[in-house]
């Protein structure tokens, strides 16, 4: 199934739910059987098979359906009781870390990083991303991430596995500049991490056939900026922590309610001899943040080139199946000066 919020004058912040065609051209109501997302995940075993239900009818064309616009959408859960990111891809972490020169602790790629964010408000796919200030080093993070049942506390990686309810896409919008002085208080992310973006669609596990294997989504995080392309990394590989793994990590101390969002963190691929990779520009398979490029100019050049996002600039962020036609729809958002 693939689901999607749309705007109701009932539920201004929660919106109500469609079911969207595979094509992702038409979509129907499920308002009767849920009215919202988060209904549907705190109510799954009971609303499943009349969803599953309704969404085979509008693929054969039983039910009533309308025309569906990604740039409609909310985010398919415009707020969320938990937003969780993680950092599964460790070529991110140690790359970033090298160009600051600072070793990788051993335990990095044994023991997940994975920080609280900002889950209310859940920017639509479509939103600008609206700063007051460009020097604070705005970028984009192309991500995969997961909804969850509720997960109990202590939750092995089997028990987190079977709890994945939905996959999406993320943009985890990111202030270079701010978090490094947050970082150095000792205590984390607060205004180094603004609201992140979603994609248009909601997608069950099922749906992705063999492109989800070992908690794993296996398709390429196609990333453009200003219209160009900007990388293509493929999300199942050099994945250190898979879906499982990381919620698993995230319910250690703490139980997880239905609803609850897991990121990936950047997805980012090594190069095929073990290097850090090279940009489009140069033929490589690119990036999805704009400081991994930085990171690979100043480790092969001597300082980083590539500016943070500029006021007016435009990022699109999408994934796309073997037949070309995209999965999740397509996050794309401009950045805006505040006024």
């Amino acid at each position: 199934m693939k689901f999607a919020t749309l705007p109701s004058q009932e539920r201004p912040r929660d919106g109500r739910l469609v079911i969207v065609s595979r094509d992702l051209t038409r979509c129907t109501s499920a308002e009767l059987i849920a009215p919202t997302l988060q209904f549907a995940l705190d109510n799954w075993e009971v609303c499943r098979r009349e969803l599953e239900a309704l969404a085979s009818g509008l693929e054969i064309g039983s039910v009533p359906a309308e025309r569906f616009h990604e740039r409609d959408c909310m985010s398919p859960l415009p707020r969320a009781f938990q937003w969780l990111d993680g950092s599964a891809y460790v070529n991110h972490v140690q790359l970033l870390r090298q160009s600051r020169g600072v070793e990788l602790p051993e335990r990095f790629w044994t023991d997940p990083l994975m920080y609280q964010g900002c889950s209310d408000p859940l920017l639509a796919p479509r939103d600008d991303i609206v700063m007051p200030d460009e020097s604070w080093g705005i970028d984009f993070e192309g991500e995969v991430a997961v909804v969850t049942d509720a997960v109990p506390l202590g939750a092995d990686a089997e028990t987190a596995a079977r709890a994945i309810r939905l996959i999406i896409i993320c943009n985890d919008v990111s202030l270079r500049n701010i978090i490094p002085d947050e970082l150095s208080k000792g205590f984390g992310f607060v205004h180094g991490k603004p609201p992140s973006a979603f994609s248009p669609v909601a997608v069950t596990p099922d749906e992705l056939g063999q492109v989800w294997r070992d908690s794993k989504v296996h398709l390429p995080m196609l990333a453009y900026l200003n219209g160009e392309a900007f990388g293509s990394p493929n999300a199942g590989v050099d994945m250190t922590f898979d879906f499982a793994t990381l919620i698993s990590h995230a319910a250690k101390t703490r139980p997880l309610s239905a609803g609850t969002i897991v990121g990936s963190g950047t997805v980012s691929n090594r190069d095929v001899d073990g290097g850090p990779g090279l940009p489009t520009a140069e033929g490589g398979i690119g990036y999805t943040c704009i400081a991994e490029q930085r990171t690979v100019e100043a480790i092969r050049h001597g300082e980083a080139t590539t500016p943070f996002l500029k006021f007016g600039d435009v990022v699109r962020l999408e994934m796309k199946d073997d037949s070309g036609q995209s999965v999740f729809g397509a996050i794309e958002q401009r950045f805006l000066q505040l006024t």
